[in-house]
């Protein structure tokens, strides 16, 4: 057991000093970091309620008072920057949380039973594929209408797809090497070596996929926000932050109110790319 531990430490070591000499990985978690951390600080950062109005501040430019200027309707823009991160994290993160979970569920089943299974599973996921993402997502929010908890569902069950094939692919060749055959002989159960044998042995693709689905979902949300269709425009995200500015006066006058909140999301969204790719690389045993 203390030798096993041994090995488990001197691994999780040199995983680190890997991690460590990539570079834009790193940059990544660092900005990842600090964009969460002061997200959640918010109230420490800043002393402006994100969503008070003063009609004596209409569109000012950025000052030391206001570090990234106020908006059309006299509000902080850095405030409403930093607490509408904790709700546009906060969906991308729990969304592609929950997609992966589905895709992994659905991808170990049908990649390790197959047959029947595998064949209904497969024509799901390409009944999902049929339709674009964005186009699926704007039916559903139709249906269920806008909101933080009906944007995670909605992005949930459209994100699941990219995760399932990529596990399932995985499961069909890993559950024929000997150290499955082994497990099955000794009389281990099926869930067992589904999820503590094979499924460590997938988690780079996983973790590249459930990256990208964060940095997706944030986008998505952005987009969804800024079209009226996403969160209610009475709490701040990001992209209703950006909603509030498009029209074609704000976009040649008002330049603090688009770029800003543009600026943090081309930012937080590169980053999360970046720290994807690097955990590939370091979670991936061919490497």
């Amino acid at each position: 057991m203390k030798k096993q531990k041994t090995t488990t430490s001197s691994m999780a070591k040199r995983t680190w000093q890997k991690f460590l000499k990539n570079k834009l990985a790193m940059l990544g978690l660092i900005v990842f970091v600090v964009f969460v951390l002061a997200s959640l600080g918010a109230p420490i950062l800043t002393s402006f309620d994100p969503n008070k109005i003063n009609l004596a501040n209409i569109s000012r430019s950025p000052s030391w008072t206001h570090i990234l200027g106020t908006d059309r309707l006299g509000r902080d823009v850095f405030s409403r920057i930093l607490y509408g991160g904790r709700i546009s994290i906060f969906i991308g993160v729990v969304s592609a949380l929950s997609g992966t979970i589905i895709g992994v569920v659905f991808g170990s089943v049908a990649g390790y039973f197959g047959g029947k299974i595998d064949t209904l599973l497969v024509r799901i996921s390409e009944i999902f594929l049929t339709f674009p993402q964005m186009i699926l997502i704007l039916v559903m929010v139709s249906f269920l209408g806008p909101g933080i908890s009906n944007l995670i569902i909605i992005f949930s069950v459209t994100g699941w797809m990219t995760t399932f094939r990529m596990v399932r692919n995985e499961f069909l060749s890993l559950k024929e090497e000997t150290y499955v055959e082994v497990s099955r002989a000794f009389g281990i159960s099926d869930t067992s070596i589904m999820f503590k044998q094979i499924l460590p042995n997938t988690m780079s693709p996983i973790v590249v996929a459930m990256t990208i689905n964060i940095a997706n979902f944030i986008l998505q949300e952005a987009g969804l926000s800024f079209i009226g269709l996403g969160v209610p425009s009475t709490l701040p995200t990001w992209g209703n932050i950006i909603n509030a500015a498009k029209s074609v006066e704000v976009i040649r006058n008002f330049w603090w109110l688009w770029l800003s909140p543009g600026l943090v999301i081309s930012v937080f969204v590169l980053a999360v790319n970046f720290l994807g790719d690097g955990l590939r690389d370091v979670l991936d045993p061919k490497q």
